[in-house]
């Protein structure tokens, strides 16, 4: 069986988990990635941010909930900065090529791609 995450970092407020690709954050059709790490560790963990279920990579979850409130009000203020890379295997087709540009709120709480680059994801 794969295993859905790696332990990077744990800290007195927060752990740092590797999540793989394929598992969902939420627990929509079986336990997702919170359920999963606090039954694995043995204590609750509180959401910060999230990641959709095909994107592997790190994520952040408080061991409290003054933890939580604190962490993501600095994802909200853009104290922490995120970077995304997307790799693919085989070669672009025809009209394909670099998805480049900035990224902005859209609606339902997701993000949009640009067409300014001005920081580019």
């Amino acid at each position: 069986m794969m295993r859905s995450f790696f332990v990077v970092d744990e800290q007195h407020d927060f752990v740092v988990l590797d999540k793989a690709p394929g598992i969902s954050f939420h627990s929509d059709d079986g336990p997702g990635l919170a359920a999963i790490a606090a039954k694995t560790l043995g204590y609750e963990l509180f959401p910060v941010h999230r990641l959709d279920k095909v994107t592997s990579g790190l994520i952040i979850l408080a061991r409290s909930s003054s933890a939580a409130a604190e962490l993501t009000a600095l994802f909200t203020l853009h104290q922490v900065e995120k970077y995304y890379l997307a790799l693919s295997t085989g070669r672009a087709a025809k009209k394909q090529g670099w998805v480049k540009g900035d990224m902005a709120p859209a609606r339902r709480s997701a993000w949009k791609l640009l067409t300014s680059q001005h920081n580019p994801a």
